[in-house]
């Protein structure tokens, strides 16, 4: 049972490091064998407060490993309302409660790096930082950004940085209620493709795009089922999880 564990776990480290282009890098912690205890890196996403960092990973493997998830926090301190600014402990469904044996330590760090894009002030880990975002986002985005340049090496000018100085105050909240609700909604759906929208949701929820979720759907044939909800039998979860982490 170990070895079945540390081979799936070497195998996993070759899948990364062979995946040059999402620049996520793992190893063993103490840089030798110990392939219990890792460490990783992902760049910060592009268009966030994030941008141009570099986050640093904790990841310890539990002797279920694969049937229970990597513990994972953050060795980098960032501004962020999921993660604490104090521990670098980790709010996030796919390490706890949405975890899924055939989800790999990858996936996680991909599930890591989209949560830097998509905070969830609701469900927070530093109430702080929640409150922050919530009732001041703009100074929200300052001290992320001043955190990410000071504890992350991120550059002082950056697109996002860039794109934000062009954006005046009073103007943001309208140009993003361009579209009403109702039209909001139909697009949305209309990128499911007759899917239901919680199924799609679960592959969403560990990081990746929808339209690369329903292009996976698609090329695995699965069943639109009038577009209900159900239960994916695990072999099709394998397959569709390997179709969107590029696995022949």
């Amino acid at each position: 049972m170990a070895s079945n564990r540390l081979r799936r776990i070497a195998k996993e480290l070759a899948d990364i490091q062979s995946d040059v282009e999402s620049k996520i890098l793992a190893e063993a912690a103490d840089g030798g064998s110990d392939l219990s205890h890792l460490h990783a890196s992902f760049p910060g996403p592009p268009d966030t407060p994030y941008e141009g960092g570099t986050y640093v990973v904790d990841i310890k493997i539990p002797q279920e490993y694969p049937f229970r998830p990597p513990q994972m926090s953050f060795k980098t301190k960032l501004w962020h309302p999921n993660v604490s600014s104090q521990t670098g402990a980790i709010c996030l469904d796919t390490l706890g409660t949405a975890w899924s044996p055939v989800l790999t330590i990858k996936s996680a760090l991909l599930s890591l790096q989209s949560l830097l894009s998509t905070p969830e002030p609701k469900d927070p880990q530093d109430a702080e930082v929640a409150s922050m975002l919530m009732k001041n986002p703009e100074q929200f985005q300052r001290v992320a950004r001043e955190w990410a340049i000071k504890h992350a090496n991120a550059p002082k000018s950056t697109n996002w940085e860039n794109t934000i100085a062009q954006q005046p105050t009073k103007s943001k909240p309208k140009s993003q209620k361009t579209l009403s609700r109702e039209e909001e909604l139909r697009q949305q759906m209309l990128r499911y493709q007759g899917y239901n929208k919680d199924l799609i949701d679960r592959f969403v929820n560990m990081g990746f795009d929808i339209d690369r979720v329903v292009e996976a759907f698609n090329y695995v044939n699965i069943d639109r089922n009038n577009g209900e909800d159900y239960e994916l039998e695990e072999a099709y979860m394998g397959d569709i999880t390997a179709r969107l982490l590029g696995e022949p």
